[in-house]
C-alpha cells in the first residue's frame, strides 16, 4: 500500500506536536513537513507535494482558505483536509468553495482523522459528524417552501426580508438582486405595512421568530 505522505498546517505548536505524534505512529501515513501559517502552507505544498495536507483555518497573515485557494490553483491533485475549531456555515462553505476535500473539528477523535486522511488521499470527500450533521440541516433550509411564511409577502418581499434578516443594507440588498436602492425601500415599506411592524428591527425578529432564516 502507498504510503501517504502528509503536511500540517497550523500555527498553534501543541496541536502540531500532537498530530505529529499521531501520524508518526500511524501505519501508511507519513508526516512530509510543517508549515506555521498560510503562505508557508502553500510554499511547502509547491516543494514536497503531499497528498494530502491537514489545513487550520485561522492562521497569522494568509488564513487557511486562501492557503486553499492557492494550492488548489497549482496543485489541485493534492486532498486539502480541513481541520479547525471553527464550524459556523461560513467557514465550512467557504472552505469547501476554495477546493477542500474534507471537514473535520479539532475535537475529532485520532481514528477519525487518520480515516479521514485515508478517505481524502482515495479521492473521496470527508466530512466529521458535526459537519455534515451542518450540511445537511443547510439543504434542508434551502429545499424549504417559505411560501407558506407570511403568506401576505411577494415572493420578492420574502426574499427581501430574508436579506434584512441577515443585516444586509438596502445598498447591498439592491446590488445583490441588481434593482435600485430606491426600489428596495418600497419593498421594505410594503413589507413593514404587510407585517405590521414599526421597523427593520422588528422586521428582522419576525423573520427570525418564524424561521425564515
Amino acid at each position: 500500500m502507498k504510503t501517504i505522505d502528509v503536511l500540517i498546517a497550523d500555527d498553534a505548536r501543541p496541536f502540531r506536536i500532537g498530530l505529529r505524534a499521531l501520524l508518526e505512529a500511524a501505519e501508511g501515513i507519513r508526516l512530509s513537513a510543517e508549515a506555521i501559517d498560510g503562505m508557508e502552507a502553500v510554499r511547502l505544498a509547491r516543494e514536497v507535494q503531499p497528498d494530502v495536507i491537514l489545513m487550520d483555518l485561522h492562521m497569522p497573515g494568509m488564513n487557511g482558505i486562501e492557503a486553499t485557494r492557492h494550492i488548489m490553483q497549482t496543485s489541485p491533485h493534492i486532498a486539502v483536509l480541513v481541520l479547525t475549531m471553527f464550524d459556523d456555515d461560513d467557514s465550512v462553505f467557504a472552505a469547501m468553495q476554495a477546493g477542500a476535500r474534507g471537514y473535520l473539528l479539532k475535537g475529532a477523535l485520532k481514528a477519525e482523522i487518520l480515516r479521514a486522511i485515508h478517505s481524502a488521499a482515495a479521492g473521496e470527500a470527508i466530512f466529521g459528524p458535526a459537519i455534515a450533521r451542518r450540511m445537511i440541516d443547510y439543504f434542508q433550509r434551502m429545499n424549504r417552501d417559505w411560501s407558506d411564511l407570511f403568506p401576505q409577502l411577494t415572493e420578492r418581499e420574502r426574499q427581501i426580508l430574508a436579506l434584512l434578516a441577515q443585516h444586509r443594507s438596502n445598498h447591498e440588498i439592491a446590488a445583490e438582486l441588481t434593482i435600485s436602492t430606491k426600489t428596495v425601500r418600497n419593498y421594505v415599506s410594503s413589507i413593514y405595512d404587510k407585517l405590521q411592524v414599526a421597523d427593520r428591527a422588528e422586521a428582522i425578529l419576525r423573520a427570525k421568530k418564524e424561521g425564515l432564516v
